[in-house]
């Protein structure tokens, strides 16, 4: 463990986890101070100020610089002025979940990938409470690793969602079991549009696990095999058990429509795929590594089956909002990069309107050109990305319109669709030119279809 106590640690960014970073340290015997280049949340401020803990916001000063080491809050980028000055001068730049992990006594199931991981974390823990298991959930899903490490413990087991960003300046974090759902392109702004970076990122996560650890992957996507295959050559790499809707694996497949568990230890059918309570391909991939993660930490066949049938998925992930005049609106604000659109555009078969766009993240929209041409009759562009959205898929979209806001895209919406048609938010886009987050979005679009 690194001793923190009496370094003068810095950290960057005063969101909800570097301010949640910041109070850990405190409590650590830390002398810490916190910068944040914009504002800070009155909220944070507050918690920063009950701590005592010094604080400066609006930009970095040489206050800032003069650290024993840095943590980040995700939101700072690697390449930011603050990291460099940091690295420059060979002090050591570490993530919040960095710095929680030198603390945590409990198992970490961690969970990572482009698409699915809430909902992936949000089913295990649906699982672990059927089973009558004692868990913690935080990280990426909304609770920071450093507010509830100092609730850990042998005897609970810790189920994190981690994102790119978390996985950026990890050292020692190390999960016991780490599930991999996929890799496809995201936050390529942040990646210098490079996708080998985003992908040596997620890769963070099986990189730091030792042969006494457990790497359960994607073998359906290629990025994922790819890299796996490489992992699998490296001294001390962890056990590998792929899951798989395509191929029958040694981890856990569809034979027959039958999930099946095959290891070295099980061997037993689970469930019959239509039992799953969660529509598409995308969910049936969710369930299986789901399903082998709870098997593998030693739950039984019982509880599993239970969630895998009962599971009703987490909201503004292709949640159903309403039915009216035939019509169904749903909202999938969580998709937030081009790929998670793709998901849910194969989720139906029936014609589409949709709404998309928001903050553009480097996205390639053609990617979604199969798939628009097959059943989306219209697009509703919203926010920065609106002209990169028709600039991209003009002329594969039959019609595509943009709107002023969310109560525009919706009325434009209504205005287009007839009875057996589909509207749906599915963005494509981060959500903060025009909202707050995913949710606020997700809850600005429901309020307007809800007025209809």
């Amino acid at each position: 463990m690194t001793l923190i106590k009496n370094q003068h640690i810095v950290v960057a960014g005063a969101a909800r986890s570097g301010v949640a970073a910041a109070l850990l340290m405190k409590r650590k015997g830390a002398r810490v101070f916190v910068s944040d280049i914009g504002a800070i949340a009155t909220e944070h401020r507050v918690k920063l100020e009950k701590a005592a803990i010094p604080y400066e916001e609006g930009g970095h000063t040489d206050k800032a610089k003069n650290g024993d080491m840095l943590v980040l809050s995700p939101g700072v980028p690697g390449d930011a002025p603050i990291v460099r000055d940091y690295k420059n001068a060979e002090k050591q730049v570490v993530a919040e979940i960095e710095v929680a992990s030198w603390y945590c006594k409990s198992r970490i199931i961690a969970v990572t990938g482009s698409n699915g991981k809430t909902t992936v974390v949000k089913w295990l823990a649906d699982v672990w409470k059927r089973a009558g298991r004692d868990f913690l959930l935080a990280g990426n899903v909304g609770t920071a690793f450093s507010e509830v490490v100092d609730q850990t413990s042998p005897e609970r087991d810790l189920i994190l969602e981690v994102s790119s960003f978390q996985l950026d300046h990890i050292d020692r974090f190390r999960a016991r079991v780490a599930v991999l759902l996929n890799i496809t392109p995201d936050h390529l702004n942040r990646y210098h549009n490079q996708f080998e970076e985003y992908i040596a990122s997620k890769m963070q996560l099986p990189g730091h696990q030792t042969k006494d650890d457990i790497l359960i992957y994607g073998y359906d996507d290629p990025v994922v095999k790819q890299q796996v295959e490489k992992l699998s050559g490296i001294p001390d790499s962890p056990t590998l058990f792929p899951f798989s809707s395509e191929a029958e694996v040694p981890g856990i497949f569809l034979c027959n429509g039958i999930i099946r568990i095959q290891t070295d230890r099980f061997n037993e059918e689970v469930i019959h795929m239509k039992q799953l309570a969660l529509p598409g391909k995308h969910n049936l991939r969710n369930g299986l590594a789901v399903a082998l993660a709870a098997r593998i930490c030693e739950i039984d066949k019982g509880p599993i089956r239970e969630s895998l049938s009962r599971f009703e998925g987490v909201p503004h992930r292709l949640q159903k909002v309403r039915e009216m005049d035939g019509v169904t609106w749903y909202n999938d604000s969580k998709a937030t990069n081009v790929n998670a659109v793709w998901y849910a555009l194969t989720s139906f078969n029936r014609p589409v309107i949709l709404i998309m766009g928001g903050r553009d993240k480097g996205n390639d929209y053609s990617e979604l050109a199969t798939e628009i041409r097959k059943k989306v009759k219209a697009i509703v562009a919203i926010g920065e990305g609106r002209v990169a959205v028709r600039e991209q898929l003009q002329g594969v979209a039959p019609v595509i319109w943009f709107a002023e806001s969310m109560q525009d895209a919706v009325q434009k919406s209504y205005m287009k669709a007839e009875r057996g048609d589909v509207v749906m938010l599915s963005p494509a886009c981060a959500s903060f030119d025009m909202f707050e987050s995913y949710e606020d979005r997700g809850l600005r679009f429901i309020q307007a279809v809800m007025t209809l």
